[in-house]
């Protein structure tokens, strides 16, 4: 069947652990219209054994959304892969790349990269559990694995029982010796290697994540680059840390018209979802974690920044608290015009 995400794929935001919960998803739409988000990674066994709505439930906002999996197990991962589908996400993922001692010892994410098989078998069974794409979010490698071999060899065994979709961090994953962190730093980045993979596959649609810190690095990755396009970019932190670049995505980098979506307007379009999950008794601090960026730059952004951090905690915190943060950039920025003015 034909991808109605494959447009939406020309950027997305990862999927981050402890960072893009529901509440930065919803943020994030706030920004762009048009981009792809991820959830956290979630595991098959608390999918099917666990709290569905606290793990699954999502605001319709935030489509087109996609549920990163992890698991090795293919029969759960198929069950975990239709309650996903049935909860209305757009895509099934399954996560090929998270190094954290926890995820090895449960034996997902980047040490799967050794069992190319096992991992078209994983993708195999969701395929077949659903209607919606399902999509791999793979390494380069881990440990010693020569980078050339391993990806082609996870790429092609999944390719080869229907999976057309791949999205890569183009790093190494050293899982003796680095730590989740230094793995998204130390290994040396390879993009080379991953357009040399779009090149060699082109019926594959390929998307090229790590290191991208900017709307320009995107572009230049999405550019015709010694004959080869590449489908997609996925920003990481650079899309948590600097929210605001997100507002320039759609025109940018999907041709959208209209004007940018300003920090300020973001904002407004955020606070309904803000207003209703206040209402629900969901803590402000909650969501207001994940906007602490979006000011940067900006003059007034550290007193932002230590509005929402210090009173957003406090019982009772509501929208005034919003408020007043977007209220100290503001007036940070009509001081220093009247300055510039002045001069």
């Amino acid at each position: 069947m034909s991808d109605p995400l494959a447009l939406s794929r020309r950027l997305s935001v990862a999927p981050m652990m402890d960072w893009t919960d529901r509440h930065c998803r919803a943020f994030h739409r706030a920004l762009s219209a048009r981009a792809l988000l991820y959830t956290e990674m979630v595991t098959a066994p608390a999918v099917v054994h666990g709290d569905r709505d606290k793990l699954l439930g999502f605001d319709a906002v935030e489509h087109p959304v996609a549920l990163q999996l992890g698991g090795s197990d293919p029969a759960q991962l198929a069950e975990a892969a239709r309650i996903g589908e049935q909860y209305g996400y757009d895509e099934i993922n399954l996560n090929v790349g998270c190094p954290s001692d926890r995820v090895q010892s449960g034996k997902f994410g980047a040490c799967l990269m050794r069992e190319p098989e096992l991992v078209a078998d994983c993708m195999a069974a969701i395929k077949e559990a659903v209607s919606v794409p399902a999509t791999v979010k793979c390494r380069i490698g881990v440990d010693n694995q020569d980078p050339e071999v391993s990806l082609f060899a996870t790429v092609d065994a999944s390719a080869a029982v229907g999976i057309d979709t791949f999205i890569v961090h183009a790093r190494k994953a050293w899982l003796k010796g680095l730590s989740p962190k230094e793995n998204r730093d130390v290994p040396p980045l390879d993009y080379a290697l991953v357009r040399r993979l779009k090149r060699e596959r082109p019926h594959l649609s390929i998307s090229i994540n790590g290191g991208i810190a900017s709307l320009d690095e995107a572009e230049a990755h999405l550019d015709d680059t010694g004959g080869v396009r590449l489908d997609g970019v996925m920003l990481g932190r650079a899309a948590y840390h600097e929210p605001a670049l997100l507002g320039q995505a759609d025109r940018r980098l999907f041709g959208s018209a209209g004007a940018d979506v300003d920090a300020f307007e973001a904002l407004e379009r955020y606070r309904p979802y803000l207003r209703a999950r206040l209402e629900e008794g969901v803590h402000l601090a909650h969501m207001t974690r994940h906007m602490l960026g979006v000011m940067h730059g900006r003059p007034g952004a550290r007193a932002f920044r230590r509005i929402l951090t210090v009173e957003g905690v406090k019982s009772g915190a509501g929208l005034e608290v919003v408020d007043r943060a977007a209220d100290a950039v503001r007036e940070a920025e009509a001081r220093l015009e009247a300055h510039d003015d002045a001069a």
